[in-house]
């Protein structure tokens, strides 16, 4: 119970409490509630920088009490981010915080709306309500819209139409934005007026203010203006119009020229305040009846020129060209005449003009463009034909004398007389026209050209004035004319013109008055003063009389002529009377020209009573002096007299205040006492006086002296004139400044000329001293010049001075902007953001102050790039695609430009190309997502087993279009530890030598990846499957190994046969490898392999075949399965053959060899190569050389070495030649042979240089092959094809006769074959050819002689040196010489004398014994032989020796044969040795052989000397003397020749004998006769002489030059130049029979050796007879024979009286008989 009523008590307490406590908070729940409706945020505005303090909410209405003593709710801020706003609890307000900031609802703020949470807890529940306040900044009208870009470009043709948009660049974001919210950032765009181009925004406007495309409002003309700055403003929409903001750009529109206007020609001249130009006259003049040949193209004057007024047409590929032609013309036949080319202009001449028909041409030209423009240009041609200029012009008179009067106006004539009635005529003609028409000459004065021209028309010419002239300062002037017909000058004629004098000087006196005393003593006609006045001109008009007009009383009188006033007759002074006399000079001039002056001479009359003074003889004297004069010259002798005789004391009153002048006292003479200086004093005049000592004996006189000047004064600059000067570049002419300078001399002394010291061809001064540029100048070249000027005076030995002015040369605009580079590229990659940069450009503008700016050309790539104005870099305005571009073609070319902002020249054009670099769009994509494959169990390392192929879509040729595999070794780790892929080729192949289960399956994860930016890949699966092993066939063997194949195999040839086993498997074979050429292939089914394609042992000599078998099974599923035992190696080897013939290293080989060269010597090695192997390569080498010397060949070469070597001597054989062949044979002379052209050239030292280095011999020789190559190559630079050859390398020899060695240098003796002729180049022009290039040689010899190594000199060789030297030597005998003949020739004038008397005596011998020839009995006749006859050659040219006829010129012939004169041709070569002192090898005269051009020169004896004709005896001999006489005939008076030397038909020696051996045995044996077939001769003293010669076929003609051409050929293709010396005589019609004759022992033979056994004796009658020419045509061993048909040089007729000096030493006259 206790408990139950605790428990009761306990509820009834909580009871009462509960309700207490509900009745307290009942009355507290609305506190922190809003005592509002409505929405239970609280949203209010607030202006964007609304200043601190500012009352966002003024009471938040929330319920309860935050203040006093027992607040109900207590209040707070949350969220409150940045503090932005404040609380009032109390009075529950919000205020803003904008303390140090300002709340701006624009960038970079941002701050649109600011939410804050009111937390309000009831203090009385515990309650918590949070009350959002959203507070609204509102926007303000505080921003100015902003461009985007500073300034905009936009490019327009003038051909666009009206109403075309031209811009739309403010599309988007590129225009103008403002970041104001609403209205306040809305943009309209309005074209603003622009006071620099007033004309911008009437051309242009904004239709569509919202979008700011510009629109044409006005046609538009490029030629007017280029380009445009149009204002554009940008302004917000605030609703209030006095609200809105503004701001401007400038939109520059650059007009691009169209194709509006036509063609002009040039030169255009300008109309005035217009744009056409002036007509042009294009000028031509050709001559008359000139071939076109001579005259074509014609020049006109100017140059006939069109151009395309729209001259900046884009791109430059659309400007048209220019079409010319003829329109129209008179005469209307102009066509026949003149064409022009349409394109350049060109006018030729079709035909000859003539000038009497056509005198001129008046054509119409036509420029049209090549597009159809329809505006063409038209032109004036006048064409000219001028008669045939070739004579001078001329003037009728040598000289020319003119008279011209001082006084005469400017444009007066010259006479040609003194009365000056009549002009000179100066007449000038040209013979090349009438002389009744106008020559049109243009005549030069060579001076006085400002003084005096000439009329420029008409036959009579006139000079007239054209500035005054004056007698006083000059009184002559003389110059030359010279006429100019437009091509020649005449003589210059000298003019001589005289200025006559007019009377244009008044006489005066150099007093105005005069003071005289006279004494009543004198007497009449005493003296009293003499007056003198000056007048300048000259003649009558100088003449001066003097007369008193009043004042003389008659008591005086003057001397009319002289001015000596003296006493009249019978007048008696009277002491104190005074005079004034009025004296009138005047001149003798015409009265109506007369010109006068007067002076007063004042006289009074003093006692005499000895009181006169001292007198004068004149009143004034009047001297010139020069101002050089030295100091104590004599001037004048001023001794008066006194009439009393008192001594007289001299002095100088006044007028020389310096005391220039010294005057004796006791004599009067006047002298010098110090230097004159006519520049600071020209004239004294000095007072003199006269004293006797007495008070009132003074007389006084005037001494005028006048100071000549000399040229002491060097002209001076005047120091005011500025010396900075400035002018403006690119302007020619143009004034620079002026200089003046001025000299104290006089006269010519004083005159100044201006020139300049230096840059003359840039400046030029005149006479005035003007400076002006003389061609433009350019700053950027040169902007500051330093011109030294120089002043000259006149005088004959001038003086000058000179004046360095300062020139700084002016900037214009005449540059354009020049790019740093003019063309950039750069890489960009693909789908890089708008905006990025990826280029700056930059250019320069040397012009001074230039604003570059920078703007894109191509408008093509405007909406892909924008460029800075400023800066120059380039951006994107949006991403680039690689793959919207063509294959290969990812690139964007286009051009950017410079321009002055403030400038006029065309911008500065660079371009830029854009290559867009891909960037891997597309992932590498499998063709299967599952591959199979199988494996041999035991498969090897590398066992391919199948392939997987990804492509990539990317474009090909880029990294991103490669595909590489890999495994992924985390997806398959198993399998990719004994598996891998190929990295490229994606095939599968076994890791590691296999040991597997069969019929396990692996799984393998392949990777595809491409090498793009980023990398991008894709995976496969390849199932792969072992094998069971007996499934797998097996090789027999491992290797194969075939017998060798020969390279000649053909198609199909069988190389082995392989086989393989398998268990109930059909097998099929393949080649897996080593047949990448595909030689071979193999039978499937039977193994068989076979050749498949040519082979090649020198190209591949072996090949190494993998062979493998498969089931059938596996080949069908298209798997195979290689593995140890179904895969096997063939080894084939390939044998060689010899199916290459031998090459040799060079087709044409050249080498030398001396003339003193021994036997064996080595000359060249020549080297082949061959392709084949072994023995196929092996070399046996020989020559193919005729014979060159008695059957034997000259060289020899070894057979296995290629060396040749000489084999025969070739001593005096110098400039011979040998050409042959070189065969080398393969396989030792058993197989294919190849060939090569030798030649060998014989030197001797004359042709040698020697080398002279620094280095020592041996290191010489280790690198003369590459020494000599680069010898060669200089001397190739001269002579090509020429071979530089080495005589021989060895120590350098110097000192005396060189005959010291130094073996630390060496000397390289060479010498050069000219394969053009042959035969040694000469020494001296090796010499230039080396010497010149000695540096280039030095510096290519450099890595060969080591540092420091070089080429000393290039000198003679020691034995030509100590030649000259003996030659020299031979100087100090002359004078022995010289009397050694001198004795000879006295001795010889008795024996001269015996010879005279014997002539005579023997005259009569020779009469009888023709007389016996006479009756001799006929021969009988020989048989008929059809043999024709050459004609005779031509007779020798003058002078040239030959043989000189004397007597008469009757003849008759006596036999029918023909004879020609012997030469002296059989001397033996040993008498031309070099001990002569001659070189057998040089020329001496002219050639042997007078060849056609084109034919070879002969190998031997191609070089003449003079001998003279010794060894008489080889001619022949007498034997005996006629005994009988026999009765002269009439015939036998013939015509007698005398032999005399003929020195263009001596022979020479190259070192060989001249004689054949025949004619050396015939010397010993002068009695045979067995071979007589010539002439016989019978002289006056009865001898008689026959000649022999051997007989020749009947079918040997006279050769002609082209017959000997014919032979040499054929010697030339022997290879070898053999050269014959031409017989003596020529054909004979038949035999002559010695029994026919009258054989007496009285004989002299002349017999031609026989040739051989055969010809031992002469077959009689006509039988056949080899001739030694054809015998010694036989040069080859394989009996060539031709008959060499030579040319007889000399043929004289049968009948002929000789003088047979070379076989009769008294030279007897001998007839033919």
């Amino acid at each position: 119970m206790l408990q139950q009523f605790y428990l009761w008590k306990w509820l009834t307490s909580g009871i009462i409490l509960g309700s207490f406590f509900a009745i307290s908070f009942g009355q507290y729940d609305d506190d922190c509630k809003l005592a509002r409706g409505g929405p239970p945020a609280t949203i209010v505005a607030i202006d964007e920088e609304s200043r601190n303090g500012t009352i966002i909410v003024d009471n938040m209405l929330i319920k309860g009490t935050a203040g006093g003593p027992d607040p109900t709710i207590e209040l707070t801020l949350k969220d409150n981010v940045d503090y932005w706003v404040l609380l009032d609890p109390v009075k529950q307000m919000l205020f803003l915080n904008s303390t140090g900031r300002v709340l701006d609802r624009d960038p970079p703020m941002n701050i649109h709306s600011i939410v804050v949470q009111v937390q309000c807890v009831n203090k009385k529940v515990g309650t918590v309500i949070y009350h959002e306040v959203r507070i609204v900044v509102r926007d303000r009208n505080d921003n100015s819209p902003t461009f985007k870009h500073e300034s905009y470009y936009a490019t327009v043709n003038e051909l666009t139409p009206v109403g075309t948009t031209i811009f739309t660049g403010f599309a988007g974001d590129n225009g103008a934005t403002d970041i104001d919210d609403g209205p306040n950032g809305q943009i309209e765009y309005v074209i603003q007026y622009n006071p620099n181009d007033p004309t911008s925004n009437e051309t242009f406007e904004i239709p569509l203010m919202l979008t700011g495309n510009v629109v044409l409002r006005k046609r538009l003309n490029y030629e007017d203006k280029t380009r445009y700055f149009v204002i554009i403003q940008a302004n917000d929409r605030a609703q209030n119009l006095n609200e809105r903001r503004t701001t401007t750009t400038t939109l520059t529109v650059d007009v691009l020229d169209g194709d509006d206007l036509g063609p002009m020609f040039l030169p255009c001249v300008l109309v005035p305040n217009t744009r056409d130009c002036r007509p042009i006259n294009f000028q031509a003049a050709i001559p008359e009846l000139q071939t076109p040949e001579e005259v074509n193209p014609i020049i006109v004057t100017p140059p006939i020129q069109a151009i395309d007024q729209d001259r900046n047409i884009q791109p430059p590929s659309d400007r048209p060209g220019i079409l010319y032609s003829i329109l129209v013309g008179t005469p209307e036949d102009y066509p026949r005449f003149f064409s022009m080319h349409p394109r350049t202009a060109e006018l030729s001449l079709l035909e000859p003009v003539n000038r009497d028909f056509y005198q001129k041409f008046d054509l119409v030209i036509k420029a049209e463009q090549d597009n159809g423009h329809p505006l063409p240009a038209f032109a004036s041609l006048h064409i000219e034909i001028l008669d045939v200029n070739n004579q001078s012009p001329y003037f009728t008179m040598s000289s020319y004398q003119g008279f011209i009067l001082e006084s005469a106006p400017v444009g007066s004539t010259i006479s040609d007389s003194l009365n000056l009635t009549t002009p000179l005529r100066i007449v000038a003609l040209d013979k090349d026209i009438e002389d009744t028409k106008d020559p049109e000459l243009h005549l030069f004065l060579n001076d006085y050209t400002s003084v005096f021209t000439v009329t420029p028309t008409g036959i009579t010419r006139f000079l007239t004035l054209l500035s005054p002239v004056d007698r006083e300062e000059q009184d002559t002037y003389t110059f030359s004319i010279t006429a100019f017909d437009g091509v020649q000058e005449s003589m210059p004629v000298v003019v001589n013109i005289r200025v006559m004098d007019a009377n244009d000087n008044t006489p005066t006196f150099p007093e105005i008055s005069y003071d005289v005393y006279v004494y009543t003593d004198m007497n009449p006609g005493d003296s009293v003063i003499q007056l003198t006045a000056f007048d300048a001109d000259e003649g009558s008009n100088g003449e001066i009389t003097y007369e008193i007009l009043v004042g003389a009383k008659g008591d005086f009188i003057i001397d009319e002529s002289t001015g000596l006033i003296t006493i009249a007759p019978g007048v008696e002074l009277i002491v104190g009377q005074t005079y004034a006399l009025t004296v009138q000079a005047s001149d003798n001039a015409p009265p109506v020209e007369r010109r006068h002056s007067i002076c007063t001479v004042y006289i009074e009359v003093l006692p005499p009573n000895n009181q006169s003074p001292p007198r004068f003889p004149q009143l004034m004297y009047n001297r010139e002096v020069s101002e050089a004069l030295r100091v104590g010259a004599v001037l004048v002798d001023l001794q008066a007299t006194d009439r009393e005789g008192d001594p007289i004391t001299y002095a100088i009153e006044k007028g020389d205040p310096q005391r220039v002048f010294n005057l004796s006292e006791t004599t009067g003479i006047l002298t010098l006492g110090k230097p004159l200086d006519r520049e600071s004093t020209d004239r004294y005049i000095l007072i003199v006086t006269a004293s006797d000592g007495r008070p009132d004996g003074t007389s006084t006189a005037t001494v005028n002296i006048v100071v000549t000047d000399v040229n002491d004064n060097a002209p001076m600059f005047d120091p005011y004139l500025p010396r900075n000067l400035s002018v403006v570049e690119e302007e020619a002419n143009a004034f620079v400044g002026q200089v003046r300078a001025t000299d104290p001399d006089a006269g010519i002394n004083g005159q100044v000329y201006y020139s300049l010291g230096n840059f003359n061809n840039l400046f030029r001064i005149t006479s005035n001293g003007s400076i002006f540029t003389k061609v433009k100048l350019n700053r950027e070249v040169r902007d500051y010049y330093e011109v030294v000027v120089v002043a000259t005076d006149g005088a004959v030995h001038p003086r000058h001075s000179t004046l360095t002015l300062a020139i700084r040369v002016l900037d214009i605009d005449d540059n354009s902007p020049v790019f740093t580079n003019s063309t950039y590229t750069v890489v960009v990659e693909e789908n890089l953001p708008a905006g990025t940069i990826f280029l700056q450009v930059e250019a320069t503008d040397v012009d001074l102050g230039a604003n570059v700016s920078y703007r894109i050309r191509s408008p093509e790539v405007k909406h892909l790039f924008a460029l800075h104005p400023f800066t120059g870099e380039l951006s994107l305005l949006r991403s680039l695609d690689y793959e919207s571009f063509p294959p290969q073609e990812a690139s964007i070319t286009f051009l950017v430009e410079a321009f002055d902002i403030y400038g006029t020249m065309p911008p500065g054009i660079a371009t830029v190309t854009v290559i867009v670099k891909d960037m891997n769009d597309y992932p590498p994509v499998f063709s299967k997502r599952m591959y199979k494959g199988i494996v041999a169990p035991d498969a090897e390392k590398g066992t391919p087993i199948t392939y997987v192929y990804a492509e990539d879509a990317d474009p090909p040729g880029l990294p991103a279009s490669r595909v590489r595999y890999r495994v992924d070794d985390i997806q398959s780790p198993y399998p990719a530890s004994i598996f891998d892929v190929e990295e490229d080729s994606g095939r599968v192949i076994t890791r590691v030598n296999l040991n597997e289960e069969p019929t396990t399956i692996f799984k393998l994860v392949v990777i595809a990846f491409d090498d793009g930016e980023p990398v991008m890949s894709s995976s496969a699966v390849v199932k792969i499957l072992v094998l069971h092993p007996g499934e797998i066939p097996r090789f027999t063997q491992e290797e194969y190994r075939p017998p060798p194949v020969s390279e000649l195999a053909t198609r199909g040839t069988v190389v082995g046969v392989i086989s393989a086993a398998a268990i109930n498997q059909s097998i099929v074979y393949s080649i897996v490898a080593g047949n990448e050429e595909d030689k071979f292939a193999i039978n499937n089914i039977t193994g068989v392999i076979y050749v498949n394609d040519l082979l090649d042992y020198e190209t591949r000599t072996s090949y190494v075949l993998r062979v493998q078998a498969d089931s059938l099974e596996v080949v069908l599923a298209n798997l195979r399965v290689p593995s140890k035992s179904n895969t096997a190696k063939v080894y084939i080897e390939i044998q060689d053959e010899n199916d290459h013939p031998p090459v040799f290293q060079k087709k044409f080989y050249i080498g030398g060899v001396s003339e003193d060269a021994k036997m064996f010597t080595s000359v060249l090695r020549v080297k082949a190569t061959d392709k084949d192997t072994g023995n196929y390569s092996a070399m046996a080498y020989r020559l193919i050389i005729p014979p060159i010397k008695e059957e034997k060949e000259g060289f020899v070469v070894e057979t296995y070495t290629g060396l040749i070597k000489t084999a025969m001597l070739f001593h005096n054989m110098r400039r011979s030649y040998f050409k042959f062949q070189v065969i080398a044979t393969d396989d030792y002379g058993k197989g294919l042979s190849g060939k090569a052209d030798v030649l060998v050239s014989v030197v001797n030292q004359l042709d040698m240089q020697v080398i002279v280095s620094n280095v020592p011999p041996t290191l010489v020789e280790k690198q003369i092959e590459d020494l000599t190559e680069i010898l060669d190559r200089y001397v190739q630079e001269q002579i090509p094809g020429a071979k530089v050859v080495v005589e021989s390398i060895g120590a350098r020899r110097h000192g005396d006769a060189f005959s010291l060695e130094d073996y630390t240098k060496s000397d390289l003796t060479v010498y050069a074959i000219d394969p053009q002729t042959n035969r040694a180049i000469d020494r001296k022009e090796l010499f230039k050819f080396l010497d010149g290039k000695l540096l280039d040689i030095n510096k290519d010899f450099q890595p060969y002689y080591g540092e420091g190594g070089r080429i000393l000199e290039i000198r003679t060789p020691e034995a030509v040196t100590s030649i000259k030297k003996r030659g020299e030597s031979l100087g100090y005998t002359e004078g022995a010489l010289l009397a050694l003949a001198f004795i000879i020739i006295i001795c010889c004038i008795p024996a001269i004398l015996v010879v005279l008397v014997s002539y005579r005596q023997r005259q009569a011998e020779c009469t009888k014994t023709a007389r016996l020839q006479a009756a001799m009995p006929p021969p009988k006749p020989a048989a008929p032989a059809a043999v024709p006859v050459a004609a005779p050659p031509p007779p020798p040219p003058p002078g040239a020796h030959l043989y000189e006829e004397v007597g008469d010129s009757a003849m008759r012939v006596y036999a029918s044969e023909q004879q020609q004169l012997l030469r002296p041709s059989l001397l033996q070569s040993e008498e031309l040795s070099m001990e002569s002192g001659f070189d057998p090898g040089q020329e001496y005269g002219q050639d042997y052989y007078s060849y056609e051009q084109g034919y070879e020169m002969p190998q031997y004896g191609s070089r003449r000397r003079l001998l003279p004709p010794a060894e008489q005896e080889e001619y022949g001999e007498v034997v005996g003397e006629a005994e009988e006489e026999h009765e002269e005939e009439e015939w036998a008076r013939k015509r007698m020749i005398k032999l005399l030397v003929d020195r263009d038909y001596e022979t020479s020696s190259t070192g060989e004998d001249s004689a054949s051996e025949c004619q050396r045995n015939r010397l010993h044996t002068p009695n045979i006769h067995s071979n007589i077939n010539g002439n016989i001769y019978i002289a006056q003293n009865g001898s008689v002489v026959r000649t022999r010669r051997a007989c020749l076929t009947d079918n040997l003609k006279v050769t002609s030059p082209v017959q000997l051409r014919r032979h040499f050929k054929k010697l030339d293709k022997l290879a070898v130049t053999h050269e014959e010396n031409a017989p003596l005589n020529t054909l004979s019609k038949g035999p002559f029979s010695t029994e026919q004759m009258n054989t007496r022992p009285t004989l002299v033979t002349f017999a031609p050796c026989p040739l051989g056994i055969d010809n031992a004796a002469v077959k009689p009658l006509g039988n056949s007879l080899k001739s030694t020419v054809e015998q010694e045509s036989m040069v080859d061993s394989k009996n060539i024979k031709e008959t060499l048909e030579l040319h007889s040089d000399h043929t004289q007729s049968d009948d002929e009286e000789l003088w047979m000096g070379p076989w009769n030493n008294l030279h007897i006259p001998m007839t033919k008989l």
